[in-house]
C-alpha cells in the first residue's frame, strides 16, 4: 500500500512540475466559447489559462507595448498586422471560429423588422439611436450603412464604445435604440434582447484566429491549447456560443 501511495504522490508530483501557466491575449467575440473550451483543457492537461480579455484596439496596443503573452486571439486581419510587426509568429496562424454581426435592443423592447434588406434599412433610418463598436463588426456596419447609402442620414444617430466596452452597456443603459457587434458578444449580455443577424448579402462573417506571440515562453504549451480549441470536438461548444468552428 505504502509503494502505492509513494507512486501516485510521484506521478502528482511529476504533473505539478510540469504543468505550465500560458498567458493569453484576446479580443472579446469568442470570450465564452473560449472559456469553457479552456477550462476543459484546464482540467485535462494540469495547465492554467490566464487569459487578459479587451477589445481590439487595446489589445494591439498591448502587443505594441510589448507586454509578454503566449497566445494572441484577434480577428484575422488583425493577426496577420501583428505578424508584420513581428507581434506574432509567421506560420502560426490557425483559425478558431466566425462570427456574423448582428443588432439588439433593450430587455423587454420589440424588436424591429431586419428581415430583409428595405426592412433593415427602414429601421435603421427609423432607429432614434445606434450603438457601434470600435472592432470588427463596427468597422462594417459602418461600410454596411455606406452600401445603403443612409451614411449621411444616420451620421448624427451614431454612438460608438471605447476599445473593451461592449455594446450591449450602451443598449442595456437607454443610451443606444438598437446596436450592433460580433453576435456571441449580444446573445450573452445581460439586459438587452438579441434580435437577430444583418439580413441576407449584408452580413459577412468575421473569422477570429490565434497566433503564437514572438516572446511567447510556453510556445509548445499555447501550440497544445490551439490544438485543443480547434479540435473537433470543440465544434459542439463553439456553436452553442452563437460562433462557427473556423
Amino acid at each position: 500500500m505504502k509503494t502505492i501511495i509513494a507512486a501516485i504522490g510521484a506521478l502528482l508530483a511529476a504533473s505539478i512540475a510540469n504543468a505550465a501557466e500560458i498567458k493569453v491575449i484576446s479580443t472579446q467575440a469568442t470570450e465564452e466559447a473560449y472559456k469553457e473550451l479552456v477550462a476543459q483543457f484546464e482540467k485535462a492537461t494540469g495547465h492554467k489559462v490566464t487569459t487578459f480579455y479587451s477589445g481590439t484596439i487595446n489589445v494591439a496596443k498591448k502587443l505594441a507595448d510589448g507586454e509578454q503573452y503566449d497566445l494572441v486571439i484577434m480577428s484575422a486581419p488583425a493577426i496577420d498586422e501583428q505578424t508584420k510587426l513581428g507581434k506574432v509568429v509567421a506560420g502560426s496562424k490557425v483559425d478558431f471560429a466566425k462570427s456574423g454581426t448582428g443588432l439588439a435592443v433593450k430587455k423587454g423592447a420589440a424588436k424591429p423588422d431586419i428581415g430583409s434588406v428595405d426592412a433593415f434599412k427602414k429601421t435603421l433610418l427609423n432607429a432614434k439611436s445606434i450603438g457601434y463598436s470600435t472592432g470588427p463588426s463596427g468597422v462594417y456596419v459602418v461600410s454596411v450603412f455606406e452600401k445603403l447609402g443612409i451614411a449621411n442620414k444616420v451620421k448624427s444617430k451614431l454612438k460608438q464604445t471605447p476599445s473593451g466596452v461592449f455594446v450591449g452597456t450602451l443598449i442595456a443603459n437607454g443610451d443606444t435604440e438598437i446596436g450592433f457587434q460580433q453576435i456571441p458578444e449580444l446573445i450573452h449580455f445581460t439586459g438587452i434582447d438579441y434580435a437577430g443577424p444583418l439580413p441576407g448579402d449584408l452580413q459577412r462573417m468575421t473569422m477570429f484566429s490565434t497566433g503564437i506571440h514572438t516572446a511567447a515562453k510556453q510556445s509548445e504549451e499555447a501550440k497544445a491549447l490551439v490544438k485543443f480549441l480547434t479540435a473537433p470536438t470543440a465544434a459542439p461548444i463553439i456553436k452553442k456560443h452563437g460562433l462557427e468552428p473556423g
